[in-house]
C-alpha cells in the first residue's frame, strides 16, 4: 500500500506542476492576445521593417550620389519649369548684355593697339620696298 500511496503522491504532484504550467502559459497567451499587446507586437514589427527599409535606402543613396542628385535636380527644374518659362528670357537677356559689355570693355583697348601694330607693320613693310 504504501508503494501505492507514493505513486498517487507523486502523481497528484506532477499533476499540479502540470497545471500550474498550464496556467502559466495561459496566463502569457492571454497577455499576448491582449489589443494593446497585439498593437504594441505590430508597432514593433512595423517599426522594424521601416527601419529595414530606412537602412536599404540610405545604402542605395551612398552607393548612387550621382545619379540621384542629378535626379533630384531635374525633378526640381521640373517643377520649376513654369516660372524658368516666364523669367529665362529676362536673365539670358541680362546675361547676354553683361557679357557684351565685359567684351566691349576688354575689346575696346585691344582693338587700339591692334590698329597700331597693323600700321607699324604697314609702315615696316613699305620701308622694306623702299
Amino acid at each position: 500500500m504504501p508503494r501505492m500511496r507514493n505513486r498517487l503522491i507523486a502523481a497528484a504532484r506532477r499533476s499540479m506542476l502540470q497545471r500550474g504550467e498550464l496556467y502559466r502559459r495561459l496566463d502569457v497567451a492571454k497577455e499576448a492576445l491582449r489589443p494593446s499587446a497585439l498593437v504594441d507586437r505590430g508597432k514593433y514589427r512595423i517599426g522594424e521593417k521601416v527601419d529595414d527599409a530606412a537602412h536599404a535606402v540610405r545604402q542605395e543613396v551612398r552607393d548612387n550620389r550621382w545619379p540621384i542628385a542629378i535626379a533630384a535636380a531635374a525633378g526640381a527644374l521640373w517643377l520649376l519649369r513654369e516660372p524658368i518659362k516666364e523669367h529665362a528670357p529676362k536673365l539670358t537677356r541680362k546675361i547676354q548684355d553683361l557679357a557684351n559689355e565685359v567684351a566691349d570693355h576688354f575689346r575696346a583697348p585691344d582693338e587700339a593697339a591692334d590698329e597700331d601694330e597693323i600700321e607699324t607693320l604697314e609702315e615696316d613693310d613699305h620701308e622694306a620696298v623702299r
